[in-house]
């Protein structure tokens, strides 16, 4: 998740909100890798069940019920040197299926490689970041996107 996080950051994790609420574009979802379940990531929420998620090179579009022509997402958080990885890629997503994308697209291992990610899998978000100490905050590098029409 470069740059947005880095090795030894000391995050706690929200573990409740999803058991109430349902997960929104750009939370940073703490979630079990579906192919083995011992191993835990942080990716960022890019797509929602019922959406259609396009990749085509380094650009992410969103098509659901609200925008059928499909929205394009900003996302400033992405640093230039790490654009990249696999890309025309189109997936529709089922109930209770979402579509992660790590922030450094370039080597990253996301839903781009192992499929879609089953709700179950959703361990939680990213609540707070207590280390390093200059980078302490709440909800770190959670984003929210504006509609961009395509």
């Amino acid at each position: 998740m470069d740059p947005t996080f880095d090795n030894y950051h000391y995050l706690i994790i929200d573990k409740l909100s999803y058991r109430l609420g349902q997960p929104q574009r750009g939370d940073v979802l703490v979630l079990d890798l579906p192919q083995n379940e011992s191993r835990a990531l942080i990716k960022r929420l890019i797509g929602l069940p019922g959406e259609t998620v396009v990749i085509a090179g380094n650009t992410v579009t969103i098509k659901n019920t609200a925008h059928p022509d499909g929205f394009t997402l900003s996302e400033p958080y992405l640093a230039a040197e790490n654009l990249g990885g696999p890309t025309d890629i189109r997936v529709t997503l089922k109930p209770d299926e979402y579509f992660v994308l790590g922030d450094n697209r370039r080597v990253s291992s996301d839903s781009r490689i192992w499929g879609v990610l089953p709700r179950q899998d959703i361990v939680g978000r990213v609540f707070v970041r207590l280390f390093p100490f200059a980078d302490i905050g709440v909800f770190p590098g959670e984003a929210r996107y504006e509609t961009l029409s395509k």
